[in-house]
């Protein structure tokens, strides 16, 4: 019996829309990452890109448990000497709600081109409009 291995001719690639409105944030994330890897799938590969585009809408009301949104700080630094700079999950929701979703997913994801290219593939709105209608995307199953 020989082993399955997808190729990249052989994948299929499905459109999903995920409403994050409600929903706590790592665990949407995990979720997330996992479409975009491939493993709901019966046919995933680790070493192919075999997952599914991920929409995400309503980014800005995603919600986070205990004191987040005022102790979970995200990190930048220039390059230059004393140029680490830090905000708030509240002032990231605030300013960029869509890049708050992106990191959480992102930091679930391989840390190699493969993760790169998955990170491609995800979509991220603050409020419920998108451009990817003509995509005919399916709504997402989101587990709570």
């Amino acid at each position: 019996m020989k082993t399955y291995v997808a190729t990249p001719a052989s994948r299929e690639r499905n459109w999903l829309v995920v409403d994050a409105s409600g929903k706590t944030l790592g665990r949407l994330a995990t979720q997330i990452a996992d479409a975009l890897r491939g493993k709901r799938k019966p046919e995933y590969t680790p070493h192919i890109d075999v997952g599914d585009f991920v929409i995400v809408v309503n980014a800005e009301r995603v919600s986070v448990t205990g004191r987040k949104l005022e102790q979970k700080r995200y990190y930048r630094h220039s390059g230059y000497p004393g140029g680490l700079r830090s905000r708030t999950l509240a002032e990231m929701l605030e300013r960029r709600p869509e890049e708050v979703v992106r990191k959480a997913v992102k930091g679930m994801l391989p840390r190699n081109r493969l993760g790169r290219a998955q990170l491609r593939k995800l979509k991220v709105y603050a409020g419920p409009d998108h451009p990817h209608a003509a995509q005919q995307p399916e709504p997402m199953e989101v587990k709570t």
